[in-house]
Formats: structure tokens, C-alpha cells, sequence
């Protein structure tokens, strides 16, 4: 003779508390349901913040990454005129082809625009147009700086 396991015995004894137990066992399943949603949503909150932080740290980064390149350029443009004669005033392209800025060298800004070098009688600058791609606008990385 086949013999039920206890608990469905008293399981079909007890049709009430069988429901109970499949009604707390589904509402244990949506607040587990729910902690996900919870979880997620601080989730969120903590990448939004963190972004928050970060994007104002990138973009200065950004320009001090310029500044650091327009000097590289500017020290490169003024050996190539002590070697040149010093009337000239050469290009990035110039100073890559000359070997005075090796290939593997930025010679384009963070935004992708390319440096430009100006010359007078006695100084050398390096420019870029900045964040905004404009030139002569107040954003613009140039050095030296005016009145350094």
C-alpha cells in the first residue's frame, strides 16, 4: 500500500492554512520584487551622484591636458627656430616632420581641433580654440598666457 508523506497529509486536513502558506509565500515573492526595485533605484541615485562629481573633474582635466600639449608645442617651436634662423615660424605638422614633436605625440587638442602656433620677433605662442572649437573666445587655451 502507498503511504503520503506527512506534511501533504496534514496539508489536505488543513485546506485553510495550505492557502495561507501559498498566500505568504507569494507576498514573500513580491517584496523580494520590491528590494530589487529598491536596490536599483539607490543604485541609480549613487551612479548619478558619482557622475555629478566626476564630470566637472574630466573637463578640467581636459584643459590641463591642453595646457600641457600647447607647452610641449611651444618648446618644440622654439628649438626648431633657434635651429632655423629664428625668423620662421613653423606648423605642428612642421615640427612632426622635422622631428622636433615625435609622431606618437598629441598635436590635436582634447575637442579634436589642431594647435596653432603663432610667432613674433621674440615669442612663440600655441594656441587652441578650447571646449567651444571657437577662436578668440574667453575658453581658449593659449600660452603663454597673456602677460606671463
Amino acid at each position: 500500500m502507498f503511504q503520503l508523506p506527512l506534511t501533504v497529509e496534514i496539508a489536505a486536513m488543513h485546506p485553510r492554512k495550505n492557502l495561507r502558506v501559498r498566500i505568504a509565500r507569494a507576498a514573500s515573492r513580491g517584496v523580494t520584487l520590491i528590494e530589487v526595485l529598491i536596490v536599483v533605484a539607490i543604485l541609480s541615485l549613487i551612479s548619478a551622484g558619482v557622475s555629478l562629481a566626476v564630470l566637472p573633474k574630466f573637463k578640467e582635466t581636459q584643459i590641463k591636458t591642453a595646457t600641457t600639449n600647447a607647452l610641449e608645442i611651444r618648446n618644440a617651436a622654439n628649438r626648431w627656430r633657434a635651429s632655423h634662423g629664428g625668423t620662421d615660424c613653423p606648423t605642428v605638422s612642421q615640427l612632426v616632420q622635422d622631428k622636433e614633436i615625435d609622431t606618437a605625440s598629441k598635436v590635436d587638442d582634447p575637442w579634436s581641433s589642431p594647435y596653432k602656433v603663432t610667432c613674433t620677433e621674440d615669442e612663440t605662442t600655441v594656441s587652441s580654440p578650447g571646449p567651444d572649437k571657437k577662436e578668440g573666445s574667453k575658453d581658449d587655451i593659449i600660452v603663454p598666457k597673456k602677460g606671463e
